[in-house]
């Protein structure tokens, strides 16, 4: 977490997943139209809490971030994402069977 020894920080070109590409530009959009600041941002990826934290990778800590942020903010509630997510995940399904 913020401010703790990690190591030393793997410098090798990454080839990023869409899903990767598409929160940074989500995330990018949201702050560019001031939902949230990167102060807000950096708190809310320091709060999720070691356990959770520890077992997400770079752009999974931003997604749970903006996610937190915007339910903070009243942009969306948890009914809300947990009807998107299913529609996701229903969507996702059919297209792993075609």
């Amino acid at each position: 977490m913020g401010g703790l020894e990690a190591g030393s920080v793997d410098a090798n070109d990454h080839n990023h997943a869409p899903w990767e590409k598409k929160i940074d530009a989500i995330r990018n959009l949201l702050s560019k139209q001031n939902y949230f600041s990167v102060d807000e941002l950096r708190r809310a990826i320091e709060t999720l809490g070691p356990g959770v934290y520890d077992n997400l990778n770079y752009y999974e800590r931003w997604t749970a971030a903006v996610t937190r942020l915007l339910q903070e903010k009243g942009v969306i509630t948890t009914d809300e994402l947990g009807r998107m997510m299913a529609t996701v995940e229903r969507e996702w399904r059919e297209v792993r069977k075609s």
